[in-house]
């Protein structure tokens, strides 16, 4: 999943293409990892985080800061992903942690 780290809270898009905001209305509890693995180095680290997510309003600025972390200058976007950002059921996902996130070193 890609996603951004702002305000407190992780972000990701949803919209026609997903069952997301149908999931979350039923049982908004989330819980997400996120994690590195280099084999080569033997390093595995690791963020684990529960939660409450909501179905919010697309904000397009938010959204292209996000998309641009992944993807590179907006101009050069596949099609694929910058015309979500034109549709009107295009939505965001907050979700904010119960706690901090903190970094785990699972390293070996």
């Amino acid at each position: 999943m890609w996603f951004l780290w702002e305000e407190g809270a992780f972000w990701w898009l949803t919209g026609s293409y997903s069952r997301m905001e149908l999931i979350l209305a039923k049982d908004p509890r989330v819980a997400i990892v996120v994690d590195t693995c280099d084999l080569s180095a033997s390093e595995v680290l690791s963020v684990t985080c529960q939660g409450v997510a909501d179905v919010v309003p697309l904000d397009r600025t938010r959204a292209v800061r996000k998309l641009t972390r992944y993807l590179g200058p907006e101009n050069l976007w596949p099609v694929r992903f910058s015309a979500p950002l034109d549709d009107p059921k295009t939505k965001m996902i907050r979700f904010v942690p119960d706690r901090p996130p903190r970094l785990r070193d699972r390293s070996w």
